[in-house]
């Protein structure tokens, strides 16, 4: 079934992959890479950051696509289609492998250990990349407590002690945590049971990846959080609220665990340009020591945070830089 699934999706989209990649190779006027390295979303049980693909590895991330069938066919897609153009090695890096270092408390799900499902986390890619860059914007402070908010389509916390991660908000699979784009995050159980009442298996996954989070909040008007912000409506209004309002009980939830936090970062689409979702993320957070200049946080400067506050960045995302080093070091040993 999971094969199948992958076959699918391949037969249904292939013809707009297959014509954006050919309009890259010749974009690449006939240049050919050393290597490819590809983003996965979920490397499964292993910690590896990063594999070479061979026929044994492909086979295993096939088998992997039930747990991310929002990104993981398009990533096999993407793969299959670079091994037929290009005779060098394949790389695939993985989002989960960051949080290879939570401790039990955090990987545990309260349900029967015999299942075998715990939590993984993701944005791994660049919550590592943020781990690098840390210690050369704000020195030892990088070795504390530091909440990381990656924001965007797909959205997620990271708690991080030492640059590891010691906590996340995704958990089994990318749908949960605070609310995105189209995916719900953490919903009671009872609501699932309930909507297994009402879907086949196929409808309610459809329903949990696509048809939740901002769009739902938003009573269907958007999943993009600069046309809701734009909006006039009370439905949007309603959405970016209610989304703020979980990012910062996220925040808070961290600091609880972890007895204070040391500094904020704020990432991708949504953190790094969004002034307005920064305030009211944090202007309700004083009590932690967080508050924003707001003429800093306008123009989106590095630190943005108030004289004598803790540290709040914008650091922007790059998962890419991560991709390409891990490959290096994966294939030639080069760190």
């Amino acid at each position: 079934m999971v094969g199948g699934s992958r076959r699918n999706f391949r037969y249904e989209q292939v013809h707009d992959q297959q014509a954006a990649f050919d309009q890259l190779l010749q974009d690449l006027a006939g240049d050919v890479p050393d290597l490819v390295g590809h983003r996965f979303v979920h490397g499964g049980e292993i910690s590896d950051p990063a594999r070479l693909i061979n026929a044994t590895e492909f086979s295993r991330l096939e088998g992997l696509i039930h747990l991310a069938p929002l990104h993981l066919p398009g990533n096999l897609l993407g793969l299959d289609l670079c091994r037929q153009r290009f005779k060098v090695p394949q790389v695939a890096c993985f989002d989960t492998a960051f949080h290879a270092t939570m401790p039990e408390l955090a990987k545990r799900l309260p349900i029967p250990n015999e299942l075998g499902l715990r939590r993984f986390g993701f944005h791994g890619l660049n919550y590592a990349y943020i781990a690098k860059m840390l210690p050369e914007i704000v020195g030892e402070l990088a070795y504390k407590k530091v909440v990381v908010a990656h924001l965007g389509s797909g959205a997620s916390l990271c708690l991080m002690e030492n640059l590891q991660s010691i906590d996340t908000t995704m958990g089994y699979t990318p749908a949960g945590g605070i609310p995105m784009g189209t995916r719900s995050g953490d919903l009671d159980p009872g609501v699932m049971l309930e909507l297994a009442k009402h879907y086949t298996p196929e409808q309610l996954s459809d329903v949990v990846f696509h048809k939740m989070g901002l769009i739902a909040l938003s009573d269907g008007e958007s999943s993009e959080m600069n046309e809701l912000l734009s909006s006039k409506s009370d439905a949007a209004r309603f959405a970016v609220d209610y989304f703020c309002r979980q990012v910062r009980a996220a925040i808070g939830s961290f600091a609880a665990k972890a007895g204070g936090i040391d500094a904020l970062v704020f990432t991708g689409g949504i953190g790094e340009h969004s002034a307005e979702i920064r305030e009211k993320i944090c202007s309700p957070l004083a009590f932690l020591g967080l508050a924003l200049d707001a003429s800093a946080n306008h123009s989106g400067t590095l630190n943005i945070g108030l004289a004598q506050h803790l540290p709040v960045l914008i650091i922007p995302a790059d998962e890419e830089v991560m991709i390409r080093n891990l490959s290096l070091r994966n294939v030639y040993q080069i760190t």
